[in-house]
């Protein structure tokens, strides 16, 4: 018995042992074929841009092939920065003729974060060369990119849905109390609505009005471009908004004059031959990615001047310390407190760093650590120059990490502002008591010894007069810290916070920020006032390897997210809210509600 036990244990290990080689040789492949495919990656004579919109977006996306084997949704995510990168470098490449957008299941991205990307092709097609895009099916948002293209074409049964902006948020007040719970809620502004999910099943009348400003302003923006473009009138195009064109005929579409041509999926490539100079055969035409290109731009040399403008991406909740979980306006990335302020002070100290662009995208989160980044961003400032680069939220704790900088700069339908404060905290006594049979007794030395202790009761009087005093003194010290940011009173900050949401727009008008453009723009005025005329552009936090990306997907929790989220959709964010509710208790400087826009 003894020796048939020894033979099945050294079976055992022997498969893992087997199991484990296997594994890692299997890892090393991967590694080794994308890292051969990055080397061998060039720009051919002759070559089309092909930019894919499907999947969703945020600023940054790292390489995971592994995600694709797997079957990993996330893997289509788009990266804002590549997109950006590819499509610059193919203005400067003269091998590349033109670029082709495909229309595709995109689920969207913050509308400052589509308008950067327009902007973008607009300026490629200043070089004359040309931007052709087909849709079998175009969402707003893609239909918004894609109207800047020279030819728009449409399946012939395919479809456009331009309804107009909605935005929309969702109330959980119904719900915690057939559970049980309370949320005890201290605030301090009259815009700050964060809260208003917990506490009521309708909107304020204030975040109502807040929220149609910004819908229309935003709706503004998109119609105005869309306009130009397509040579329709601005009246127009809301009467087309108005008639629910998403249910529309292809020929309606062409009628209307938003779409160029009819066409099957297999005829484009003939138009696009059609549409480049000297090549007459669709085969003798070559195509390249966003990614393919982006990570040539960002292999090429950049000068021997040793000087460095550091892009720093901050995007995400804000935290103290790293939380797991999904949800929220960036899906599950965050702004580590602790990992950014190292981050910010080894850039301090880098004396080859001469600037520091901060691209913000984040509606907040932790007031402390939205506080300790705002001294790291400070301290930079006392050495070198400190410019924002505002996403498409740079709201609340957003706007407190950018309000110390030397210039910010915001997209015009960026959402930043909401300067306020609050805090919430569950109150489950009826759950407790009540539902589940629970009790608590509780032994203590002093008046307040148990204060927070327990869900158990609600605050009492004097607790809770405690805890809005304690509120009160962050939303003075915020409002101090944007009134010094931008070398004004502080009651005039006081009179535009309360709270308040506002456009990129709107914010330059009241002083939030100092000029409406792009991360180039912000870029460029980084190069100004660090006074370097050569210079290499350096992103940071540098992105983590190529084996942790693929150890995090073995894992099996990058896979089980991705899953998550192509089975949810477009109530991915929704139910990610509802999951880290327990996140967002405590003292908050946070976007005050979350918000689905309808793109």
């Amino acid at each position: 018995m003894k020796q048939f036990l020894k033979y099945v244990f050294a079976t055992v290990v022997g498969i893992i042992i087997v199991s484990v080689v296997f594994m890692f040789f299997a890892i090393s492949t991967v590694i080794g074929m994308a890292s051969m495919k990055s080397a061998n990656t060039t720009v051919e004579d002759n070559t089309v841009l092909v930019i894919k919109m499907e999947g969703s977006m945020d600023e940054r996306v790292e390489d995971n092939p592994l995600g694709f084997l797997l079957g990993n949704s996330l893997a289509e995510q788009q990266g804002l920065s590549a997109i950006l990168k590819a499509i610059d470098r193919a203005k400067n490449e003269d091998k590349v003729k033109g670029i082709y957008i495909e229309a595709g299941s995109f689920m969207g991205a913050a509308p400052a974060m589509l308008q950067e990307i327009r902007n973008a092709l607009a300026d490629f097609k200043k070089t004359k060369k040309f931007i052709v895009s087909y849709g079998d099916i175009y969402t707003q948002g893609t239909y918004y990119l894609s109207s800047v293209a020279d030819s728009v074409i449409i399946n012939p049964q395919g479809m456009i849905d331009w309804h107009g902006m909605a935005m929309q948020t969702m109330y959980y007040k119904d719900l915690l109390e057939k559970v049980g719970v309370k949320m005890q809620v201290f605030k301090v502004g009259t815009y700050k609505s964060a809260v208003e999910p917990f506490l009521l099943n309708d909107m304020s009348e204030a975040n109502r009005e807040q929220l149609n400003v910004i819908a229309k302003e935003i709706w503004g923006n998109m119609v105005a471009d869309v306009s130009k473009s397509r040579n329709i009138t601005a009246q127009q195009l809301n009467v087309l908004a108005d008639s629910c064109m998403t249910f529309a005929s292809a020929t309606e579409y062409k009628k209307a004059k938003l779409v160029d041509k009819l066409a099957y999926s297999d005829e484009v490539p003939s138009i696009i031959c059609n549409m480049m100079k000297g090549v007459d055969n669709p085969d003798d035409y070559k195509t390249i990615t966003v990614n393919e290109l982006a990570s040539i731009a960002q292999s090429e040399p950049k000068g021997t001047s040793g000087n460095i403008i550091a892009v720093y991406y901050a995007y995400g909740d804000i935290v103290q310390e790293s939380s797991s979980g999904f949800g929220g306006l960036n899906g599950d990335h965050e702004i580590v407190g602790k990992t950014v302020i190292k981050d910010l002070q080894e850039l301090a100290e880098d004396d080859d760093v001469k600037a520091v662009v901060l691209r913000v995208n984040s509606g907040g989160g932790s007031a402390y650590a939205s506080e300790q980044i705002w001294h790291q961003v400070m301290n930079i400032k006392q050495k070198k120059p400190i410019i924002v680069s505002m996403g498409g939220y740079a709201a609340s704790g957003g706007y407190y990490i950018s309000c110390a900088a030397d210039w910010i700069v915001a997209e015009p339908t960026t959402l930043t502002g909401s300067i306020g404060i609050f805090g919430m905290f569950p109150e489950a006594s009826e759950l407790m008591n009540k539902k589940l049979g629970l009790h608590v007794a509780t032994v203590k030395t002093n008046k307040y010894a148990d204060l927070g202790l327990s869900m158990a009761r609600p605050f009492n009087e004097s607790e809770s007069a405690i805890i809005q005093r304690y509120i009160n003194n962050g939303y003075e010290l915020f409002t101090k810290r944007c009134a010094d940011g931008r070398k004004m009173k502080q009651n005039d900050i006081k009179a535009i916070a309360e709270g308040r949401v506002w456009t990129g727009v709107h914010a330059k008008q009241l002083g939030l920020v100092d000029q409406l453009g792009s991360l180039q723009d912000a870029i460029n005025v980084a190069e100004k006032r660090a006074k370097v005329k050569e210079y290499s552009i350096m992103e940071y936090p540098n992105s983590s390897s190529l084996l942790d990306n693929l150890l995090e997907e073995v894992s099996g929790n990058s896979y089980a997210d991705g899953q998550m989220k192509a089975a949810l959709g477009e109530y991915y964010d929704l139910f990610g809210q509802l999951k880290n509710i327990h996140s967002k208790t405590g003292i908050q400087a946070s976007l005050p509600y979350y918000l689905r826009f309808s793109l």
